[in-house]
């Protein structure tokens, strides 16, 4: 079963994660937007796609705007004639511990990694419906959406926030034939855990790579995770194998968590 034919709509996808599902999507066979607030690294990315003989266009937007979120979907449907899958990738970190947490930091997170992937939701459900078809919206959650880590403790709790959108959506879209799941990825070689061993670093007096390091020797099948692992699990999320899963999100992180 494939996706060959389908658009899908990546939020944050000019890099990391996102630029790592946009190619794996594409070489799947789907055709490709990328959103992201970075022109140049979604135009990079969509060259990738194109290079893959996959059509791709980019649409520059804040995912915490929720009017740039419905026109990011709109422009996708009138550019690549179509809209199936949604994913909702954009995230940022936040490293404070809770005693010295500001409200700015507070603020900024739930943002981007709460109404984001709230107005990802509303947007793509409102777009399915009129199309009168099906859909897959797929949510990024973290280990972190499982289990509060110091440091993280604000990052964590927008991750939970992202179950439980998740789920409630699942249930309020099912009889649409509307699908919402999420990943919940682990230690990932990517420029956000450069940012989290960084500010780990400056917080505890740590050495630089050594709370990454830490983390990564906690990982049961012994290395980081990649983009790509990732992506291979949003395959199947954006895929018809996993028509009759709804309201889930499972861990992707080679063995470090356990629920």
């Amino acid at each position: 079963m494939s996706i060959v034919g389908k658009v899908a709509l990546i939020t944050g996808g000019g890099q990391g994660i996102g630029r790592g599902i946009a190619l794996r999507l594409a070489n799947d066979g789907a055709d490709i937007a990328i959103v992201d607030v970075n022109d140049e690294k979604a135009a990079a990315v969509a060259d990738e796609v194109r290079a893959l003989g996959r059509k791709a266009t980019t649409f520059k937007a804040d995912v915490t705007k929720r009017e740039e979120v419905y026109a990011a979907i709109d422009h996708v449907e009138q550019e690549l004639g179509g809209f199936d899958i949604m994913v909702n990738n954009a995230g940022v970190a936040s490293i404070q511990s809770i005693a010295e947490v500001t409200p700015e930091q507070v603020e900024k997170t739930f943002k981007v990694n709460v109404q984001g992937v709230l107005w990802g939701i509303q947007a793509a459900a409102a777009k399915f419906k009129a199309l009168g078809h099906k859909g897959k919206i797929i949510n990024a959650s973290s280990i972190a959406g499982h289990e509060g880590f110091a440091l993280l403790g604000v990052y964590s709790a927008t991750k939970f926030a992202v179950r439980a959108l998740t789920q409630a959506a699942a249930k309020e879209f099912a009889s649409d034939g509307i699908t919402v799941n999420a990943y919940c990825p682990g230690v990932v070689g990517t420029d956000m855990w450069i940012e989290i061993d960084r500010r780990m670093a400056d917080i505890t007096g740590a050495k630089v790579g050594e709370s990454y390091e830490k983390f990564v020797g906690g990982i049961a099948l012994g290395r980081a995770q990649t983009p790509e692992d990732v992506a291979a699990f949003v395959s199947y999320l954006a895929g018809p194998d996993s028509d009759y899963m709804t309201g889930q999100a499972p861990l992707i992180d080679g063995g470090l968590v356990y629920r």
